[in-house]
C-alpha cells in the first residue's frame, strides 16, 4: 500500500472553493480504486494549510490513477475548479508507506 500525503496552500478567503475541490476528490480518488482517508481544513492556528491523505493498493495503481485522472472530464472540472477560483496557492506531495 502506497499512502500519498498532500500539503495545500490555500487561499483562506476560498476555503468553501477548497472545501467543494476537495469534495470532488474524494469521490473520484475512491472511484478510480483508491481510499480516501480525507481532507483536512484549518481549525485553529494558520489559516491557510489544509491536508489531505489518500491510499492505494500500490504504486503502480497509483500511477495508473494519475494517467487516467489527466484525461477524465470530472477530474479536469476539478483541477479547473481549483484554478478557476484560485483556492490552492500550492501544494507538496508525499508518498508514504503506512505500518498498520
Amino acid at each position: 500500500m502506497i499512502s500519498v500525503h498532500i500539503r495545500y496552500e490555500i487561499e483562506p478567503e476560498r476555503v468553501a472553493d477548497f472545501e467543494e475541490y476537495g469534495r470532488r476528490w474524494i469521490t473520484l480518488v475512491n472511484r478510480f480504486g483508491g481510499t480516501h482517508h480525507g481532507y483536512f481544513l484549518p481549525s485553529e492556528g494558520d489559516s491557510d494549510v489544509a491536508y489531505a491523505v489518500f491510499s492505494f493498493p500500490s504504486l503502480a495503481e497509483y500511477e495508473t490513477y494519475r494517467i487516467a485522472s489527466s484525461t477524465d472530464p470530472e477530474c479536469q472540472e476539478a483541477f479547473e475548479l481549483a484554478r478557476r477560483t484560485g483556492c490552492i496557492r500550492r501544494y507538496e506531495r508525499r508518498f508514504l508507506r503506512p505500518i498498520i
